[in-house]
């Protein structure tokens, strides 16, 4: 099931800063994608969790951890604003070029990008969105399954994401594109009620 389509219109970042803020929504390719409701609690929880321990592991350290919702503008080469027609809204992102950082955001890729997976978004983030942060150079990208307590990994490879590396959420996952700096899953895993099949 993917998310829905606000039209068959190809809009521009200069249109999506002219909509309501009641709705949120992505851009992809010039498509705006209605984003889901307020995600659960689980889904919450993993992205906190997630954010919470980047953010101490990065203290002092030049990259900046973001949690969403933050705009990801990712123009073409040359690109202006107001024409960008892909502009995300990532569970968690670290950006390590300050450069990157705007008041309205981030433009140009993030180094690391984290998706919690919800029925409602699962085959937006792992199709649609993998292509565009592969596209933007994302250096990686994990999407969290919280109901089958399993991280898929993806690594740019020569522009490329490599095969996904698929591990269970249990002891520590190792964020490659930061040296030294892991993610703990155990005490998070013990506090959240088991998952329903």
């Amino acid at each position: 099931m993917g998310l829905a389509l606000r039209d068959h219109d190809r809009h521009t970042y200069a249109d999506y800063l002219s909509w309501p803020e009641e709705a949120r929504y992505e851009l992809i390719d010039g498509a705006a994608y209605l984003m889901a409701p307020a995600p659960t609690l689980e889904h919450q929880d993993f992205a906190g969790e997630i954010y919470f321990q980047l953010r101490q592991a990065l203290q002092g350290k030049p990259c900046r951890v973001f949690i969403a919702p933050v705009d990801v503008r990712l123009p073409k080469v040359g690109e202006v604003d107001e024409r960008v027609d892909t502009v995300v809204q990532p569970d968690v992102l670290v950006v390590c070029d300050e450069k990157k950082l705007d008041r309205r955001g981030v433009r140009g890729a993030p180094d690391f990008v984290a998706e919690v997976l919800s029925p409602s978004t699962a085959s937006h983030d792992h199709l649609l969105k993998r292509r565009v942060y592969e596209r933007a150079g994302v250096r990686e990208y994990w999407l969290v399954h919280p109901t089958d307590r399993m991280v898929t990994i993806y690594r740019l490879e020569n522009s490329e994401f490599g095969k996904p590396d698929m591990r269970e959420l249990a002891g520590e996952t190792p964020v490659g594109v930061l040296p030294g700096i892991v993610i703990a899953w155990d005490d998070l895993l013990r506090r959240l009620p088991e998952p329903e099949f």
